[in-house]
């Protein structure tokens, strides 16, 4: 990587020359960035402060009578990380359930009805949910889902109710970022200890096993490793509570890499305490190595507490790759195939342990299949409280074993990719398991399920975009279940005839691309749609008279040795505002279509840092957000996700990087070229890979000659989105992390928009040009509806049905 501080402006004009030369032939001009220095880790004092500021602003914004409406899919769950049950059950059973991003919900009557009951806080990642045995009302929550997937995010610690979740109070331990593991001491509701697996993106000394003895008011570190390894599961011997197991997980996830082991990686392993934490031993006897030991998940059996079980991503290579993995972009950079999956047992409270999974070629092969590439999500396993040779383990599927590990069989009927299981202790054949599809109950052991899709809206949509059909429709592509569209529409009846207001939630309908696209509808066709499937894999589909979607792959070629594509997960397809038929990809480089996808040119060198240390088995220095100049045609602006800004007035021919006074290498989330004036133009920069919550918001009005932020009053990031409106120039709506804002002084002053709104990712935003209608998609939240007319004034046109 060029380091402006080490190099001349002229060398660094230079190498910048040769790398355009080389791939494009394209000059690029370079400004000297001062203290190119990436910043890190924000206090989370502010985080906490940022949000108490975020609920004056709700109350005292001038838009706090107006109201959001869920539009849906009211047919579609989301990913769920945790389950609490009280218990004895009583007449029905009461269970809490943690979601990834968005909240805590609770039901009364086993999941007839859910209501949220941890919805309005500074996050609401949930890692995990404990009840005290001796007292139901009392709820602990940790924040941060530890899963530590591509699209978790961050905690800010523990909360407790002692209200059975009608109020709760911070308490504590808010630089975690992610709790795995909660124990509540089955006697004293006071005592309790936290498995904290820290920061997702960076190293800090906050994370390790944390004990309360006067309820949450002092915490003590009673375990600790080192600044990259966290507790990630702790389990309670029944019959001497002093007893307890930790499992320790060293890891990192970087922007291009998945969290792995390193060569030298000794951080993970199982300890034991026998004294309430006072002093912890190593229990790995007969485990992998320390440096082939990545997550562990641990449970005994309580009816049986000497047998205990370990659930380890066993890093030992199984083979070496195939020509076909070596040829694959995932796989390649791989040093083989890991045996993954591997189960232990102990008969000694975990004084020795033996490999019992895997022994056969047929089960090795089960269990190298089990987790596939994501052992360090998926590492859950719980053990039959009535006999200790029923096991489950959680992975891309639900896997159950009846001999003690030997040999495992999946539970069928289900979504995929498991977070939690929870075992009546009073009946073995009822269970509950979360995954990334919601919640399901089974009463015979897994044989069959029940499904909630319709009464828990928690799905995850990572992005927006609208037609112009009447009503119109939004798309979005949404975690772990590909992508959806449904109606806007305003009035009307609900289900059972009963009048609405507001707008209607919806069912959604499965609609073109993948879990992670983006989506652009042809303004003048509304049955043409690009989409894509993964990284940016993009596709143009028309829905023909039938109801089928007609798909065509229209992915750039390249030519024999040359550079890979990169793409982002979501990867930016837009089109021209000038012309519906050109088409814009976003990759490592700009591509454009005037031919709607069939005839492609790359008009771009590589737009990014091309760090090659900063390649790997996640495509990272990728194009993130692109704009044209609705006023100018040809004029471009481009953000990558790392960091890099680059704009081209005449259609690519010439590009020009504008990052000055940009803090260095954070991820540009969006850039919008202003409808109303073509030298103005705004962007918002997302700082959460760095572990940075504060608010990049910047506007230009020289061509990005210069950068202003405006910022202003927003208490607390990270930001995902702007938006210019389409009837006011003066007004911008911003999407965060927490909610919505809005300004009509041009970023002056902004204002939190509506008042009911739960705090939620506000991952991307639309302003129906026609309609006059804000539509947010949220990570964890599904899609929401606002009449913008009380903020712009513009007409009101629905059609009501």
């Amino acid at each position: 990587m060029i380091n402006p501080r080490r190099f001349s402006l002229k060398v660094l004009c230079l190498g910048l020359f040769i790398l355009a030369f080389v791939f494009l032939t394209s000059p690029i001009q370079a400004q000297k960035s001062k203290n190119p220095q990436r910043i890190q880790n924000t206090d989370p004092a502010l985080r906490l402060d940022g949000y108490e500021k975020h609920l004056e602003m709700t109350e005292s914004s001038p838009f706090n009578k107006e109201k959001w409406y869920h539009i849906g899919p009211q047919n579609v769950s989301g990913r769920c990380t945790d389950i609490a049950v009280i218990t004895p059950k009583g007449d029905h059973y009461t269970i809490y359930v943690g979601t990834a991003s968005g909240g805590v919900w609770k039901t009364e009557n086993e999941g007839t009805t859910w209501v949220p009951v941890f919805e309005m806080a500074a996050s609401t990642s949930i890692g995990d949910i404990a009840i005290a045995p001796s007292n139901p009302d009392i709820v602990w929550v940790g924040t941060g889902e530890a899963n530590i997937f591509r699209s978790s995010q961050a905690g800010v610690g523990m909360y407790k109710s002692t209200d059975a979740g009608k109020t709760w109070k911070h308490m504590g331990l808010a630089d975690t970022n992610t709790i795995a593991r909660i124990i509540i001491h089955p006697d004293n509701p006071d005592v309790v200890y936290v498995a904290a697996s820290g920061h997702e993106w960076t190293n800090n000394e906050e994370r390790g096993v944390y004990k309360t003895t006067d309820g949450g008011m002092t915490w003590e570190k009673i375990l600790y490793i080192n600044d990259m390894t966290g507790a990630i599961d702790l389990v309670m011997d029944p019959s001497d509570h002093e007893t307890l197991y930790a499992a320790t997980w060293q890891r990192i996830r970087n922007k291009w890499n998945d969290p792995r082991n390193e060569p030298n990686y000794r951080g993970s392993g199982i300890h034991k305490t026998i004294d309430g934490g006072r002093t912890w031993k190593p229990i790995n006897n007969g485990l992998p190595a320390a440096q082939h030991r990545g997550r562990i998940a641990i449970d005994l059996c309580l009816s049986k507490p000497n047998v205990i079980y370990a659930f380890v991503d066993n890093y030992e290579l199984a083979r070496e790759l195939t020509e076909e993995e070596k040829a694959d972009e995932y796989t390649s950079s791989l040093r083989g195939i890991i045996k993954g999956a591997t189960v232990y047992r102990s008969d000694d409270k975990g004084e020795n342990w033996t490999q019992v999974s895997g022994l056969t070629p047929q089960m090795k092969q089960y269990m190298e299949r089990h987790s596939a590439t994501y052992g360090w999500v998926f590492g859950q396993m719980r053990v039959d409280p009535n006999d200790e040779n029923i096991i489950y383990t959680m992975g891309l599927g639900l896997n159950i074993s009846e001999d003690g590990g030997k040999t495992f069989r999946p539970l069928r009927g289900m979504h995929g990719d498991h977070h939690g299981l929870w075992i009546d202790p009073d009946n073995s054949n009822y269970l509950i398991n979360v995954n990334d599809g919601g919640i399901v109950i089974s009463y015979d052991k897994g044989e069959t399920w029940k499904q909630f899709r319709d009464n828990l809206p928690v799905c995850q949509f990572f992005n927006i975009n609208y037609d112009m059909d009447t009503p119109f429709r939004v798309y979005g592509s949404m975690q772990d279940h590909g992508s959806f569209r449904g109606q806007v529409i305003k009035g009307g009846t609900d289900r059972y005839g009963r009048p609405l207001e507001g707008f209607q939630t919806v069912d959604f309908e499965s609609a073109p691309g993948g879990e992670g696209c983006t989506h652009a509808i042809d303004p003048t066709d509304v049955n043409t749609v690009y989409s894509a499937g993964f990284y940016g894999r993009i596709q143009r589909s028309v829905l023909g008279e039938d109801g089928r979607w007609e798909n065509k792959l229209i992915f750039p070629g390249r030519l024999p040795g040359e550079t890979l594509y990169r793409g982002q997960w979501v990867a930016p397809i837009i089109l021209s505002p000038h012309h519906p038929h050109t088409v814009y990809l976003g990759l490592q480089y700009l591509f454009r279509s005037r031919f709607k996808g069939d005839v492609w040119e790359r008009i771009s060198p590589d737009l990014t840092y091309n760090n090659k240390s900063e390649l790997g088995d996640i495509p990272y220095q990728t194009i993130f957000t692109i704009s044209e100049s609705p006023l100018v045609q040809d004029l471009i602006y481009v953000g990558t996700d790392d960091g890099k800004v680059h704009v081209t007035k005449d259609g690519g021919k010439t590009w020009k990087i504008i990052m000055k006074g940009l803090p260095f290498q954070k991820w540009v989330s969006r850039i919008v070229a202003s409808a109303y004036d073509k030298g103005t133009v705004y962007m918002t920069q997302n700082g959460k890979r760095d572990d940075d919550f504060n608010v990049y918001v910047w506007k230009s009005t020289d061509f990005c000659e210069t950068w202003e932020s405006i910022s202003g009053n927003i208490p607390v990031g990270p930001v995902n989105v702007i938006r210019e409106d389409p009837v006011n120039k003066n007004i911008l709506y911003v999407g965060t992390d927490i909610g919505v804002y809005v300004t009509k002084d041009g970023g002056k002053t902004w204002n939190v928009l509506g008042n009911n709104l739960p705090s939620c990712y506000v991952h991307d935003l639309i302003i129906h040009p026609r309609d006059n209608v804000v539509v947010i998609a949220t990570h964890g939240r599904g899609m929401w509806a606002i009449d913008a007319t009380p903020v712009n004034g513009g007409p009101r046109r629905f059609r009501r049905f």
